[in-house]
Order: structure tokens, then sequence, then C-alpha cells
């Protein structure tokens, strides 16, 4: 062991890598965190809650407006963009201190503040120009966003996600192209804030929706709120200080020019730089470490991969789960175990929210697995028209042979919390009867859940078929 000068090295310290160290420091004091960028994570700084801080602002303007279905008469409210960035750029620097004050709270003979590239499967050499030898690495380098090259037209008028998070007031316009997590929530959330936006998607996806049925009703949805294209050929030039967007699509050609050209068209791995080409690390053909997910480990070898720069779950509770996971079996090499994970779960903040849990509608198809689907509407759902949010289709997928509650995709109000609810059901491997006998409350939109699962109940063959129409009925209905 003392022939290196540490047992663990860990390459980033964003989420992933800060769980790595903690579950490392549990079994060696041999270790080094390696970052030579901003700390914060990217969940802090240009991720879930400067997001999250924008689609507030945004939900407070379009409640305000949507106030006269209640006999409440408001005026138009005045959206002040200078203010609305002073509280993003304001809280989202807060909640980057707390991150920075816990990985400087780490040893300092720990913390190396350069970047570091293999120089062979156990040597690292940092920007400073020293080398680090470590028996054991995890590689937790996170990710950045993904820009196609047709984007770099627009010049210096196109943007990333991180971008918005800095302006220092709102612009007139944006195109935003990438119907996916990000795209639908800073999408919806500029049009919410008087910002004239047009959403450019392809395949006609809409976020990480699986199910055809709720796919449908998510593009009918947003589609009534807002200006989308879910699928087109589009040229992007620029003119002066415009963006102009062209596009054909079955209603002919169009064009239209825009202040900015937000890519928000995925996120790829910071694998580029650090060397893994000088490793004898197995890599797939776009260069990413072939690793077990249960383990994090590469191949048969003593490095370790979490977080973003893995590709799969880009999630701030997944990189926490992975790092962890890294960071112990990296400590205890050759001592490495597979860990079971924990049930997917998945949230987009749009509005209706989009909510996953368990396994997907594609991924229970692809299985093979004999299955059933139910459903309910919250078109007409009791508490969901008594708010005034009722847009929303749930639908959740049973085995059929032994009636398991196998997963749910939703858009709907509050689908963050029903999402939860159904997936540590499918996480206690609990079956659909057995869910149903459960307290519901009334009146709640989580009785909307329970309309769903006698629907698939009913489909196993393990229920009577509901009523056609009452009001989230009761118990002995």
């Amino acid at each position: 062991m003392n022939d290196y000068d540490v047992d663990v090295a860990i390459l980033g310290a964003g989420t992933a890598g800060m769980a790595a160290y903690r579950e490392a420091a549990k079994y060696t004091d041999r270790i080094a965190l390696i970052d030579g960028g901003p700390l914060g994570t990217t969940c802090a700084r240009v991720g879930c809650m400067p997001s999250k801080l924008l689609i507030s602002a945004a939900d407070a303007a379009h409640h305000a407006r949507h106030t006269a279905q209640f006999g409440v008469q408001t005026e138009e409210p005045q959206i002040d963009g200078v203010a609305v960035m002073a509280r993003v750029r304001s809280e989202r620097d807060r909640f980057v201190g707390f991150v920075k004050e816990a990985v400087e709270s780490f040893s300092d003979t720990h913390l190396i503040r350069d970047y570091a590239q293999f120089e062979d499967d156990h040597t690292l050499k940092l920007s400073n120009g020293k080398t680090l030898t470590a028996r054991n690495i995890v590689i937790a380098t996170g990710s950045r966003p993904n820009i196609p090259p047709p984007f770099e037209a627009a010049g210096d008028r196109l943007i990333v996600n991180d971008d918005v998070f800095d302006w220092y007031d709102l612009p007139n316009s944006v195109a935003v192209f990438g119907a996916g997590v990000i795209g639908l929530e800073i999408g919806q959330a500029l049009h919410r804030l008087g910002v004239r936006m047009r959403l450019f998607g392809r395949d006609n996806l809409v976020g990480p929706i699986s199910d055809p049925e709720v796919r449908d009703y998510a593009r009918d949805a947003f589609g009534k709120e807002f200006l989308a294209v879910w699928h087109a050929d589009t040229r992007i030039s620029r003119e002066g200080d415009e963006v102009v967007v062209a596009w054909s699509d079955d209603t002919g050609e169009h064009e239209e020019r825009f202040d900015y050209l937000i890519a928000a068209t995925g996120r790829r791995p910071n694998l580029d730089k650090i060397g893994l080409e000088n490793t004898s690390l197995t890599r797939d053909e776009r260069g990413t470490p072939l690793f077990d997910p249960l383990s994090g480990r590469v191949g048969d070898s003593h490095v370790f991969i979490a977080g973003d720069a893995n590709v799969q779950l880009p999630l701030l509770h997944e990189a926490a789960d992975e790092g962890r996971i890294a960071g112990e079996n990296a400590a205890r090499f050759p001592d490495a175990y597979r860990r079971a994970r924990r049930v997917p779960l998945g949230v987009v903040f749009s509005d209706p929210q989009i909510g996953m849990a368990g396994k997907t509608f594609a991924q229970i198809e692809d299985s093979g697995i004999d299955f059933e689907t139910g459903e309910v509407s919250y078109d007409d759902q009791g508490r969901a028209r008594v708010m005034g949010v009722n847009k929303g289709l749930l639908r959740v997928y049973a085995e059929t042979e032994t009636g398991r509650l196998l997963g749910m995709e939703m858009i709907g109000p509050r689908a963050e919390n029903i999402s939860h609810l159904l997936a540590w059901a499918i996480d206690a491997g609990e079956t659909v009867s057995e869910i149903l006998n459960k307290p519901f409350y009334h009146p709640v939109l989580e009785e909307g859940v329970r309309t769903a699962l006698r629907n698939l109940n009913h489909a196993l063959g393990f229920g009577p078929n509901p009523p056609l129409r009452c009001i989230d009925c009761g118990p002995g209905a």
C-alpha cells in the first residue's frame, strides 16, 4: 500500500465525488479529492436549484393570471425581470455557498485544487505539474452541456442553460432547442415570465415519457400553453443581433427571429480531457468506460466511476448513491461488492408536472413481462377540479401473474408527490390489491391514484370494474 501516495484518488468534487469522499474516509485517511474547477455541484450551480427558482417566479406569475375561475379578479402581473433574476442569482449563490463550505471543511491534506489526467492506470498528472499515484481511483468528473455543431451558427447568441442563471434581466425572445427535462422546465418558465418563446423538439418526444398515451397528452397540454414544434427540420442562421430559425413541418415552411438560442439538448460526460486513452480501461465507442452499475467498477480494474460521468442517470440522488458505492468499494478494494440500487424515480418540474417511478412503459414492454395497465384522467378528478389544476393522465403498470406494481408514468398535478408515493410501494414489492388496502383521505389528489389502481386491479382480474363516473369513489363503492 505504501507504494502509492494515496489509497483512493477521487476525480471531481461534485455530488458523486463528495459522497465518494465521505464513504472512503470511513476506511482510510490516505485520500485525494481532486478538482480544479469551481466548487459547487451541478445541481446547486446550474441545475436543480436555480431552475426551480426560475420556475417558482414563473408559477407565481401564471397563478396571478388565472384567478378569475375562482371569482377573484386581479390585474395582469407586472414582471420585473431584473428582480426575478436577482433572486435567482442570490439564492443560487447561497446554495452554492453551502456546497463550498462542505467541501472546504474536508481535510486540507485531502483536497487538491488542480485538474488531473491519467498518465497510466495508477498515475495522475496534476495541472500544477506534479504527479500523484493512487492504489484505486474514482472518476466523478460530472458533465457539461452538449452543443450540436449546427447551433454554432448562432454565434455569441448561442447559450446553454448554465448561462441563463447568470442573466441580469429577461430577454424579449428565445428559441429553446430540446424538449427534454431542461428544455421543458426553462422554456415554460420563460414563457410564463413574458418572454416570447418557441420550443423545438425531435421525434415528437416530451421529456423522459415513454408511454405513448401519456406522451400524447403531454404534447397536447403543453402545446395549448406555449408555442412548440415537436419535430421539424430546422436551419439556424445569424442576422445582426438576431438568431434566425427556419423550419419545415407538415404545415409548410416557417421562419422566426429570436434574441437567443438556448441549447437544451442534453449533457455530455467530462471524460475527454482526463487521459483515459493512457489507461488500459475498456471503453465503448463513445469513450465511456464499461462498468458495472451495481458496483461502479470499470471492468475488472481498480477504477470506479460515479455520477454524471457514467451517462446513466444524471440525477442528484442517483449521483450521491453511486458516489457512496464507488467510494466504499475503492477504499475496501479488492473487497468490492455490488449493491442493490433504489427504485428509479424521476420528476420534471413543468406544469403539469411529469413523474415516473419504477420501470417505464418502454422498459416493461422491452423486458417481455406480461403486464396490465390502469389509468385515470385528472381532467375530472375531484380535488384537481376544486383547485383548478385538472389537467393530467396517470398510467400504472403491474405484472399479470402476481399483481405486483411495476411502474408508473404521469403528467399531472403534484406528480412529484404521487411519484414518491408509488415508488415507495414499488420498493416494498406490494401488489395492487395491497396498495388499495392503504388509507386514502377525501378529498385529495391521491384519490386519483386509487382510481387508476382500481382500474388496474380489474384488468388483472383481482377486483370488480369500478363505476364509470364518480367523485373519487369511497371505500365501499
